[in-house]
């Protein structure tokens, strides 16, 4: 069975990636079966690599050829190759270094979800000690909380889940050191591990990288978060868990739409879909269909962002909380709302997206308060509401000073941007004495570590 075309017009590469593995065949036997029905012996696996990297687009003579063997309609074929043409349907040669080489490994890892992404070399090449953070906290002894992480010394999923839980309370700015530090003393025990060590390992390497570059994305460094993110997914492929690296690839989507990067995040939200596969869990399946949503609203994709959300809904109605990932704990009916109020609110429909909104606000959650009352904020200036606007931003605001967030804060800031033409009315004037007042205590960025005697340039302070 041909799996689901995810939303957005088709490219060529991801597309044969699909039509191939559905059939259950490798690229070289791909390659044999287009030599033998078209009469030649100069196609190899390597060429049909280069298709599904997009490297290159197959011309009109293997067009036809491959409409043939993977019986599909020659049309589709050859409307895939024409979005992939275009100038912006893969740009993965501008921006930084970490976005480039991130972008360039999710094509591979699509093209072939179940090969290798480690380079050449020792079984362990390719899974750095990302950062250098291999140094652990002071030890705590028996002063340590109940709930300090730095006390789970021997089992890794129990301190992993720690630290998820102490992201729900705290945000990046406290957590993003941590969770390099954990995410360096185990890329260090996969490389001292034997092979079954390793097998046993690889899995909470993946977990620890997706955490540790959700942290550092949350602390306002998207470079060092890319990095992991890639790490992540390179763990997860070698562990054969391609949902874990599907759930890698939607976390990096979510970084890049938060920094502008809409369509970085679409290639990645997409990617992640795709790969993850039919079998993902349904509500990992919701969350990367809202990731695709998000990220074509914000590159101006109605029409893609539409069908997205709307995949997303069908697909959330079958979701079972006991059937999902460990990772996957904080998906409940009100985050998915949320997700879907800022779609909506990016969408111009701010009257949907209102009551949404307000759901992801919650008690003793106060990131997702700061993050989605900074969207609620921009729903109730859309419905010309400003006083609610500065109360629902003012709230937000404190949020944020709560939850040690950069990214919170970071919304916050685009807020007090849209209520500057409003700067006369007397809410907007005491809503920007509130943000005088809390910008000494708003969090920072944090600087990212010495990485082999060189210190990165530090970021600018958010507020």
């Amino acid at each position: 069975m041909i799996p689901p075309t995810p939303p957005g017009p088709e490219l060529s590469g991801p597309l044969l990636a699909r039509l191939r593995l559905a059939r259950g065949w490798s690229q070289a036997q791909l390659a044999a079966r287009l030599c033998a029905a078209a009469g030649v012996a100069t196609l190899s696996r390597h060429e049909v690599s280069r298709w599904e990297r997009q490297a290159r687009i197959p011309g009109e003579f293997w067009l036809g050829w491959l409409a043939l063997v993977l019986e599909v309609p020659r049309e589709r074929l050859s409307g895939a190759a024409v979005a992939s043409r275009r100038a912006d349907a893969y740009p993965v040669t501008d921006g930084s270094r970490a976005r480039r080489a991130l972008l360039a490994l999710a094509q591979r890892w699509l093209a072939d979800p179940d090969g290798s992404l480690l380079p050449p070399g020792p079984p362990t090449a390719g899974l750095p000690i990302v950062g250098g953070a291999t140094r652990l906290p002071a030890p705590c002894g028996d002063r340590a909380a109940p709930d300090d992480p730095t006390r789970w010394r021997d089992d890794p999923a129990e301190w992993l889940d720690g630290l998820r839980r102490l992201d729900d309370l705290s945000g990046g700015a406290d957590l993003a050191g941590l969770g390099a530090s954990r995410l360096g003393r185990v890329a260090r025990a996969v490389r001292l591990a034997g092979p079954s060590g390793r097998r046993r390992l690889l899995p909470v390497l993946a977990e620890a990288a997706q955490l540790a570059g959700w942290l550092a994305a949350d602390a306002g460094d998207p470079a060092g978060g890319l990095t992991a993110y890639r790490l992540g997914l390179r763990a997860a492929t070698a562990a054969g868990d391609r949902v874990l690296a599907g759930h890698v690839l939607g976390s990096a989507s979510h970084l890049l739409a938060g920094v502008g990067d809409p369509s970085g995040a679409l290639l990645l939200a997409r990617a992640a879909y795709t790969g993850a596969g039919p079998g993902a869990p349904a509500g990992l399946r919701a969350v990367l269909l809202h990731r695709t949503a998000l990220a074509a609203a914000l590159d101006g994709r109605h029409v893609t962002a539409g069908q997205a959300l709307t995949a997303a809904r069908r697909v959330a109605d079958r979701h079972d909380p006991l059937r999902e990932p460990p990772w996957l704990y904080w998906l409940d009916p009100a985050e998915l709302a949320a997700m879907t109020g800022r779609t909506l609110a990016v969408l111009g429909r701010p009257l949907r997206a209102e009551p949404l909104l307000r759901a992801g606000c919650r008690p003793g959650q106060p990131r997702a308060t700061a993050v989605y009352g900074g969207w609620l904020a921009r729903a109730y200036l859309d419905l010309g509401e400003v006083e609610q606007a500065c109360a629902v931003a003012g709230d937000a605001l404190l949020a944020a000073v709560r939850a040690g967030s950069v990214r919170a804060a970071g919304h916050l800031i685009e807020v007090g941007r849209r209520l500057a033409p409003h700067r006369a009315e007397p809410a907007v004037r005491r809503h920007a004495a509130l943000v005088t007042a809390a910008r000494p205590y708003l969090p920072r960025r944090v600087t990212p570590p010495v990485v082999r005697g060189r210190r990165r340039r530090p970021a600018s302070v958010v507020a």
